[in-house]
């Protein structure tokens, strides 16, 4: 089967939530500007806002660009512009709150807007919002598309600030990507990263925000509507349960690759999955999860790739080999009621 590629993601069972998530999850990036982007629209449609102007839109928008430099100073693959080192200055209280906006206003739209709505060299067959004017005179108007989508997944800012926060911490490794490592730690229920050449883990982001946009908001096993917390909040889960890590050394059973988001039902439920392996019709879609995941860069698809192989075919087989290990040793399988419609 062909490796699934981003337009597989927003064509199956497209979904105006599947677009969003693709403009922000997949491709790659020189600089942060998208996501700073992505959260000020936010912001906006949030206090029911539909137009505005872009001093307005500078105004949050400057803000998330100026939170994330706090935490990460590099905010670029290349030199920082204008705009982010305005960022910087107001930070260390060198500049007032006017300048940053004006700066924003002059320098921090100047391919953004225009590059939102591409996704990996194409434009996508909708948007989400519209752009007129000219200079300093444009305005953002905000369409139904975004509105509806942050009401049926309310779930996408923290999906964008954790796909952010996963493009800093490659950038900040400065180091080769094959060498960072990623993995879960079930106590703090964060993805951790750290190197071959550093033994000290950093907290990276949250499993579930880092996970949920690429199952599309909803259950890995059953397909139910998911949420990162609340009444329909997931569980993280090991796909292949985590009771097999002393017998299996060689599978890093907290690698991203084996991790998964499943409603509470199917994880821990009266008839859940517990310590049973996955039916084998699971094993597919992990597969399919984890090439969505190595669509969307760093770090993620390194480490996946590490831990798994570097090409589709070694990444099957490593699945493959690891399925009939664990049912060699757990015996029984287990799978879930389909309630709702399948999305990848």
């Amino acid at each position: 089967m062909r490796l699934p590629r981003i337009s597989e993601f927003q064509e199956q069972f497209p979904s105006l939530e599947s677009y969003w998530r693709s403009v922000i999850l997949f491709g790659r990036n020189t600089s942060t500007y998208k996501f700073a982007l992505a959260r000020a629209l936010e912001d906006l449609a949030r206090d029911d806002k539909t137009e505005a102007t872009l001093d307005e839109i500078a105004i949050p928008f400057s803000r998330h660009m100026c939170e994330h430099l706090l935490e990460a100073p590099k905010q670029t693959t290349g030199r920082p512009g204008k705009f982010i080192e305005t960022c910087s200055s107001f930070n260390l209280g060198a500049i007032d709150e006017q300048t940053l906006i004006d700066t924003a206003v002059s320098d921090g739209f100047s391919y953004v807007l225009h590059a939102f709505h591409n996704v990996n060299g194409a434009e996508l067959p909708l948007k989400f919002f519209e752009v007129s004017g000219s200079g300093r005179g444009r305005r953002i108007t905000m369409n139904d598309n975004l509105f509806r989508t942050l009401e049926v997944a309310p779930s996408v800012g923290d999906e964008a600030e954790a796909r952010w926060k996963l493009v800093e911490s490659a950038w900040e490794m400065g180091v080769s990507t094959s060498l960072i490592s990623v993995s879960y730690d079930g106590e703090t229920e964060t993805l951790l990263r750290s190197t071959k050449e550093a033994a000290r883990r950093k907290r990276l982001v949250s499993a579930r925000a880092a996970l949920n946009g690429y199952q599309k908001g909803q259950c890995f096993y059953c397909y139910d509507t998911i949420a990162l917390d609340g009444e329909k909040g997931c569980d993280v889960d090991h796909f292949f349960p985590h009771v097999l890590a002393p017998v299996l050394p060689e599978a890093n059973i907290d690698g991203v690759w084996n991790l998964v988001l499943a409603c509470k039902e199917c994880n821990r439920g009266e008839k859940g999955k517990f310590a049973r392996v996955p039916d084998v019709r699971y094993l597919e879609r992990l597969c399919k999860r984890n090439e969505f995941l190595i669509s969307s860069h760093h770090p993620l698809r390194e480490a996946i790739m590490a831990q798994t192989g570097a090409t589709e075919k070694q990444r099957r087989s490593f699945l493959s080999h690891i399925d009939r290990k664990a049912v060699s040793k757990l015996i029984h399988r287990w799978k879930a009621p389909e309630r709702g419609a399948a999305t990848f």
